[in-house]
């Protein structure tokens, strides 16, 4: 029998699996890597010798309005790192600095104070000025023209009237936008709810490019990356993370430079041969991205490219704060599958409700495979509703599947799905 820890909330379950039935344990090369240098080490250095770029001290010179773009509560970003040596940066070229911290919330929930001290300490929240994005509050926004997909382009004014403006983040594989990182601080970060909605229509999410680990083509993609050259990102800082969230890479610069360094890098550590399992048990790398249901699709993406036909995979992800955000829970219990898929189809992109997107990916991958989510903060019935299997361990979870798919069933382990880029090499 072995055990494998599968990373939930701010903990772990063990998995209790027979060596008879485990096929593999996926994990990214990036918990093996060793940069080297310690964190703050690697994100000075990462600013001495920026990529494509004058360095962000001489950027700052003269620049009195700066916003500098970080993430929210749902994102792991190193901000208590990270911050300080930005902040001390721009200063180091402009003193006088007027600098906003402008919190890209995307459509996510407002972060709390408690949340921001969590994030980036105590001295950050007391002495920096900090604003919050509100996709849902007009006034915040100016209107930049049209995007390449035909979306509106509405920015908050934050951005657009400054005159220096800086973005953090980290990279990942993501399960549309290719990676994360460099552009999403603007799309989806700091936009208006249509801008977003429209970014994520039907018709984009649908395209064949539009999937984990490809750029090229990918019409989300395209879409972020003209917004964030329109409004001027002059210098951005992302970093890569392995799975106890430390910095094993940092890159930083030029918009799109910087970033496909950054992309380079998670690739080399992250992309791995799909292995075919009857049963694939992830999760969501634990908090704080396994915090509702909404968010869970991103490994049950990474899941789905080794499930076979018909594999069944099991999602662990606490869902401490429900299902996430009120659109995407009504959506998700509107009917069967095929009646959420059809409903959504029809939908044009211009009228794109917002979060149908994750309720579409989910879709897709519910007609060919069972779900079985592994929560104790969701309970069963809800659960059900949103067309999934209620387990509250893994260990039950992998019974039910064995029910399902036979007691000799395979099974692929990927302990955080989100880390894993799960394609074929090019």
């Amino acid at each position: 029998m072995k055990t494998i820890p599968i990373p939930y909330y701010k903990e772990h379950m063990d998995l209790h699996i027979s060596e008879e039935n485990l096929k593999t344990v996926i994990t990214a090369r990036g918990d093996s890597y060793d940069p080297g240098k310690g964190e703050e080490e690697l994100v000075r250095e990462a600013l001495e010798h920026p990529i494509g770029s004058k360095p962000l001290h001489e950027l700052a010179e003269g620049k009195r309005r700066v916003t500098l773009i970080t993430s929210d509560h749902t994102r792991a970003v190193p901000s208590k790192i990270t911050l300080p040596i930005l902040l001390d940066e721009i200063r180091k070229g402009n003193p006088d600095a007027q600098i906003t911290i402008l919190v890209a919330t995307g459509l996510h929930r407002a972060t709390t104070e408690e949340e921001m001290r969590s994030m980036f300490g105590d001295a950050i929240v007391d002495h920096e000025r900090i604003a919050v994005n509100h996709a849902f509050e007009p006034e915040e926004f100016t209107f930049l023209g049209t995007l390449p997909s035909g979306a509106e382009f509405h920015v908050n004014k934050l951005a657009a009237d400054c005159d220096l403006l800086v973005t953090e983040g980290f990279i990942e594989p993501h399960f549309f936008a290719g990676f994360s990182g460099g552009r999403k601080s603007i799309l989806p970060g700091v936009c208006n709810a249509a801008t977003v909605n429209e970014n994520h229509s039907y018709k984009a999410i649908a395209s064949p490019w539009a999937v984990t680990g490809v750029l090229d083509k990918n019409p989300i993609h395209l879409d972020m990356i003209t917004a964030a050259r329109r409004v001027n990102v002059q210098f951005i800082l992302n970093v890569a993370q392995n799975s106890e969230k430390k910095i094993i890479g940092a890159f930083a610069g030029d918009l799109e430079q910087a970033h496909e360094a950054g992309v380079a890098f998670v690739r080399k550590l992250a992309q791995c041969e799909p292995v075919t399992g009857d049963i694939v048990v992830t999760s969501n790398g634990g908090y704080p991205l396994d915090q509702n249901l909404y968010q869970s699709p991103k490994a049950v993406a990474t899941a789905e490219a080794c499930a076979g036909e018909d594999g069944v995979i099991i999602m662990s992800a606490s869902c401490v704060e429900g299902m996430g955000g009120k659109f995407f829970e009504k959506l998700i219990v509107m009917g069967t599958v095929d009646e959420i898929d059809e409903y959504l189809s029809k939908i044009p992109p211009k009228e794109t409700i917002s979060e149908q997107w994750c309720a579409q990916i989910y879709a897709r991958i519910l007609k060919k495979h069972k779900v079985i989510l592994v929560t104790t903060y969701l309970d069963r019935e809800t659960v059900e509703k949103a067309n999934m299997l209620h387990a509250s361990t893994v260990d039950e979870a992998l019974e039910m599947a064995y029910q399902l798919k036979g007691a000799d069933a395979s099974v692929v382990v990927i302990p955080d799905g989100v880390s894993v880029l799960a394609v074929k090499p090019e």
